[in-house]
């Protein structure tokens, strides 16, 4: 049985990488926008190259933590997970003896 500290940290693990994920697709539209705005002022500049750069990195970045959140999903399994012993009805049938 995993300690609670496990557990907690593992909770923690999963809201900081939700939380990282909203960061990096709201950096990815940012740039992107960024991207289009200096390619229609100035097409070929070093700002839209930098701009194109960023977006990259922040799509890797959104994949990356994806993914890892993916892998620490827990799988569904469909039924409740029961942790104490199951109740078994005692048997109708007595041992006979010889």
């Amino acid at each position: 049985m995993a300690p609670k500290t496990e557990r907690i940290q593992f909770l923690r693990a999963v809201r900081q990488l939700r939380r990282i994920r909203s960061f990096y697709a709201a950096a990815i539209l940012l740039w992107t926008g960024s991207a289009l705005w200096t390619s229609w002022q100035a097409p070929g500049s070093r700002q839209m190259w930098v701009s194109v750069l960023l977006v990259a990195v922040f799509t890797v970045l959104l994949v990356t933590a994806s993914l890892s959140l993916r892998r620490l999903a827990a799988p569904a399994t469909g039924r409740p997970v029961h942790h104490a012993a199951p109740y078994k009805l005692p048997s109708t049938r007595r041992p006979t003896h010889a």
